[in-house]
């Protein structure tokens, strides 16, 4: 598996709208994407401002094909309402979670 983690600063006043965009723009791209698992998505116990989504991928061939083809609206949605900090990709090297 692979991982993208996608850090953003959301103002507090956006937040509730960033959740409903980002859920809309992650249930489109697991249900039409080949190779797409789905994302969470965690907010800061110390900067209510910043929130974290981490999508899982089948692969980085995947992931990246993805973005070579597309540029989902929603996508485009959450980056006007917060500022996307930072990208960072992960290789899964073992998941003991249940």
């Amino acid at each position: 598996m692979f991982h993208v983690i996608y850090e953003w600063w959301v103002a507090k006043e956006n937040i509730d709208n960033f959740i409903d965009v980002w859920r809309k723009a992650t249930n489109r791209i697991h249900n039409t994407v080949d190779g797409a698992k789905g994302s969470f998505m965690i907010r800061s116990c110390n900067d209510s401002n910043k929130v974290v989504t981490i999508a899982k991928w089948r692969s980085r061939y995947a992931w990246e094909k993805f973005w070579l083809d597309a540029d989902p609206k929603e996508m485009r949605q959450m980056r006007k309402i917060g500022e996307r900090v930072s990208v960072e990709v992960f290789e899964e090297l073992g998941d003991e979670t249940v």
